[in-house]
């Protein structure tokens, strides 16, 4: 199947051979950069992604002869393995895409790569965002560096990794002040996953207010019902019933996230006998 095909092709209608494929272009360095590039962002999806895959990627991140654009793109489709892995914690394999070897492996080249601070800064910048998803105790201070920085970029990067190392509320809400667009959106989304109750009021105004940006507006109507759950039944109820199908569709989602429906209107859709189920009033 042709890559471009395949990247407008569901994930879980790929051919049964689409990692051989995806792990022949990405060890082809003859092959036009667009396709590798292209190749490294399928190779990570987890229909695909597997320990030769993974070692394929990472032996991108590690070679100072590839580009930084695809070294960057590799690393960052090792994230989702490494949170799928970090999350399950191997207790069963069958659930984990990559083997434990080879995780603990990646998580290693990756932390001293990152150590090193000659190499290529968007390259540094994707190891963080890329690593983070499988925290460990050198996150910490390394998102404290990111944030202290006076280049923007790496402050986006240390705010994204916030959303995954826990500690620094304050410097949550501080973001959520600042005029950069994506600082802006990832401090909603940090604020969301650590239930930040500081945020409520900021995050409550972007989800209800219609000139908010679309994705900004999404990140905090997801990020509404973590903080204040309670209060957050009220604005969601609110929300069904915009005419903008994708604040619909977000806030049905949350709603039967949190195991909560409405109690009119929706009925069609939904078993009214799972015991379940609350029902927002």
């Amino acid at each position: 199947m042709d890559l471009k095909i395949l990247k407008d092709t569901p994930p879980w209608e790929w051919p049964e051979d689409t990692d051989k494929m995806l792990l022949g272009i990405l060890c082809d360095d003859q092959r036009d950069e667009s396709d590798r590039l292209l190749a490294a962002e399928l190779g990570g999806d987890y229909t695909v992604i597997n320990d030769e895959l993974a070692d394929a990627l990472l032996s991108i991140v590690l070679s100072g002869e590839e580009s930084e654009d695809l070294r960057a793109r590799a690393v960052i489709s090792l994230g989702p393995a490494l949170e799928t892995a970090y999350i399950d914690e191997f207790e069963d394999h069958e659930d984990v895409p990559i083997s434990e070897e080879t995780f603990h492996g990646i998580q290693e080249s990756l932390r001293e790569l990152y150590m090193d601070t000659d190499g290529p800064k968007e390259v540094r910048r994707r190891i963080l965002e890329g690593s983070v998803r499988a925290p460990q105790d050198w996150h910490q201070e390394a998102i404290r560096n990111a944030y202290s920085s006076d280049d923007e970029s790496w402050r986006l990067t240390a705010v994204f990794g916030m959303r995954y190392i826990r500690g620094f509320n304050t410097q949550i809400l501080e973001a959520l002040e600042n005029e950069n667009e994506g600082i802006h959106y990832e401090a909603v989304c940090a604020a969301g996953n650590w239930e930040v109750d500081a945020a409520w009021s900021h995050i409550a105004s972007l989800a209800t207010t219609e000139l908010t940006d679309k994705s900004l507006r999404l990140a905090a109507i997801e990020a509404v019902a973590n903080i204040r759950p309670q209060e957050a039944a009220e604005i969601l109820t609110g929300l069904i019933q915009s005419d903008d199908e994708d604040i619909v569709d977000a806030a049905y989602e949350v709603m039967a996230m949190s195991g909560w429906f409405p109690d009119e209107d929706y009925d069609d859709d939904y078993d009214d006998d799972d015991e379940d189920k609350k029902v927002l009033h």
